[in-house]
């Protein structure tokens, strides 16, 4: 009976034990998927029924994280160390923690005292330690690039998650080529990992690369129809571009993911880009009404969004306002900027904040396309408000940020500059345009005409050469198209000699070259006329 009895307990024991690993595991599935609600409720039932279980406290900390709730993570974690203080999984997760509140030197030590206690062999650790350096701010990538790739080295190996790890640290490297091959070797290793082809179609989705992204994204979803973030991206792409598809795919999100307050916003969102505006605004000012300071900020913006679309410009700063006032400095997009900026520009006086915040659009925004569409927007309010000078800025940034600049992005970019009456750098802009244009005029014609500017009086002499240059290449080019520009660069010569120099003869060269270009022009036959007349004697005088 004694034996009978044991084996009854034995038995219970080990399905408790099995018991806490599948709900372990299940709520480590749920963490993979986003669901960080659902892995919340599992990770609290399995430390419900044990305390003690290190790996289920380990990832309730990362889920608290991922909930925004750092606070609860290290009460968590200090708790968990008072009574396992040399827990490797705990120590890495103590060290997320200190990472995430600055404290890296702290972090690194708790990093290295972990692989130290696991001789350097426990895969997990160092997946861990990878994911803490790559998800912080103040992570150092490089370091997880050199702590993982020997463990892909060595014989047998064939863990996904570390390739995951490694592409997430080149990526925070801005090296998408590499992060791109690490997800790949995921792949090589688990071809049906939803999560390396979601992450390569986020590099793609960051440069803009439509043709790409796309079908990787929906080859994520076909390898894993269970995995909810391709879906929620898709959603959101096409959010601006197909209503329809948009919320064909919003609803296969909701299929696989958590009730949550955010997936009410992403509804009430769905009625504005449903051109239902009014249906929008009530719906959010009811969320707003009902949540209280829990309501998320983003309701603010999209009733402004709403109100910017119904052409009430008043209400929708007021609620724009508000958004800005509310919401973690850390939560701001680039197109937050973009709008307050537009919204901003519609009102008469608030052109310095309107550029402010095409400013901090353009330093948030990754992508070049979409940065460059900013600076050209900045770049237009800045002309139309009449400040030159930041218009100059701005075209200056347009034309270094683009890999392949045009003449006409250099020509603007020296305009503006001597439009804001910024001579020498205009002059330095033209003189680059003749070197890297040497068969153009413009570059020729307005470094003459900077030149000049930076010396009305023409007492320096300063555009003479440029003019004497500007004369030699119109006529070399095409006589006929530019005669214009040959005969007012004599006629600049012309003065400089008389009136300057006090030399007759030069001037009258000069005045000949008019004739050669123009042989009809009154203006140098008559100079020249007056020029070579002997001066007036003075009266009196004798002979």
């Amino acid at each position: 009976m004694k034996k009978y009895l044991y084996s009854l307990v034995l038995a219970a024991v080990m399905c408790g034990n099995s018991l806490f690993a599948q709900s372990v595991d299940q709520g480590k599935k749920f963490y993979y998927y986003e669901r960080y609600k659902s892995a919340k409720d599992a990770f609290e039932k399995t430390l419900a029924a044990n305390p003690n279980d290190i790996v289920a406290t380990y990832w309730l900390g990362q889920t608290l994280i991922e909930l925004n709730d750092s606070s609860a993570a290290k009460e968590l974690y200090q708790k968990a160390l008072t009574t396992n203080g040399n827990a490797p999984i705990l120590l890495v997760g103590m060290g997320h923690i200190e990472l995430k509140e600055g404290r890296k030197e702290e972090a690194r030590q708790r990093f290295e005292t972990a692989l130290s206690l696991t001789k350097y062999k426990d895969i997990n650790i160092a997946n861990a330690i990878g994911h803490a350096m790559t998800e912080s701010k103040n992570g150092d990538a490089q370091y997880v690039i050199d702590k993982l790739t020997p463990i892909t080295q060595q014989k047998g190996f064939n863990n996904p998650t570390t390739w995951l790890v490694i592409g997430d640290a080149y990526r925070k490297l801005v090296d998408g080529g590499n992060a791109v091959q690490a997800y790949q070797k995921a792949l090589a290793i688990d071809p049906n990992n939803a999560a390396a082809k979601h992450r390569i179609g986020k590099i793609y989705m960051t440069q803009g690369n439509a043709d790409i992204f796309i079908p990787t994204l929906q080859d994520a979803v076909k390898a894993d129809p269970n995995y909810g973030p391709s879906y929620f991206e898709l959603y959101y792409y096409y959010f601006n571009r197909d209503i329809n598809k948009a919320k064909d795919y919003y609803d296969r999100y909701m299929a696989v993911t958590d009730a949550t307050p955010a997936n009410d916003y992403e509804k009430t969102a769905i009625l504005f880009a449903s051109r239902r505006y009014d249906e929008a605004i009530s719906t959010a000012n009811g969320n707003i009404a009902k949540l209280g300071a829990e309501a998320d900020p983003k309701y603010y913006k999209l009733i402004a969004y709403c109100y910017d679309e119904k052409k009430d410009s008043i209400q929708a700063k007021n609620y724009l306002d508000q958004y800005f006032t509310k919401q973690k400095p850390d939560a701001f997009i680039p197109k937050d900027y973009e709008f307050r900026a537009k919204l901003y520009a519609k009102f008469p006086g608030n052109e310095t904040q309107a550029l402010a915040s095409y400013d901090q659009a353009i330093a948030l925004d990754t992508s070049l396309d979409s940065r460059l569409d900013l600076i050209a927007s900045a770049a237009a309010l800045a002309k139309k408000s009449g400040n030159r000078s930041l218009e100059a800025k701005y075209l200056g940034q347009a034309y270094n940020s683009k890999k392949s600049p045009s003449n006409v992005d250099l020509y603007n970019w020296g305009s503006s500059n001597y439009q804001a009456g910024q001579y020498k750098t205009a002059d330095s802009i033209f003189v680059a345009y003749t070197e890297k244009y040497p068969n153009e005029i413009f570059g020729y014609l307005w470094h003459a005409r900077s030149l000049q500017a930076q010396d009305t009086a023409m007492t320096q002499g300063l555009a003479v050469p440029a003019y004497e240059k500007l004369a030699e290449v119109s006529r070399s080019l095409d006589p006929v198209k530019y005669k214009g520009q040959a005969v007012s660069a004599y006629f600049y010569l012309v003065s400089y000699y008389n009136d300057i120099k006090k030399d007759k003869a030069t001037a009258i060269k000069y005045l000949d070259k008019v004739l050669e270009v123009d042989p009809g022009n009154p203006d140098a036959a008559r100079i020249k006329d007056i020029l070579s007349k002997p001066p007036k004697k003075a009266a009196g005088a004798k002979g």
